[in-house]
């Protein structure tokens, strides 16, 4: 009878922690400065443009983690349902 009372703990804990561990950490690039001074934007014009590529870089990295994610995602999403009609299976029996 205890053993059932454990039941939701270890599902709840289970869902936890493998939607954390198995989920992608996509994050966004921050956008590059640029100084509202023509001055300072010629003076280190060099850098900013390094910025600027870097960003693009980074913003074609996050789109692939977003695509990666989403495919990862509707395949859980599509076990979850197998999974589900499986337990209903299980209760109509």
């Amino acid at each position: 009878m205890k053993l059932l009372h454990l039941v939701p703990q270890v599902i709840l804990l289970s869902a936890v922690l493998g939607s954390s561990a198995s989920s992608a950490n996509c994050l966004a690039p921050e956008r590059p400065f640029v100084p509202s001074d023509p001055q300072a934007a010629r003076e280190y014009a060099d850098l900013i443009q390094n910025d600027f590529e870097i960003y693009i870089q980074d913003i074609q990295r996050y789109f692939r983690c977003l695509d990666d994610e989403r495919t990862r995602a509707f395949q859980e999403a599509r076990e979850v349902s197998e999974e589900y009609g499986r337990f209903l299976g299980t209760l109509e029996r």
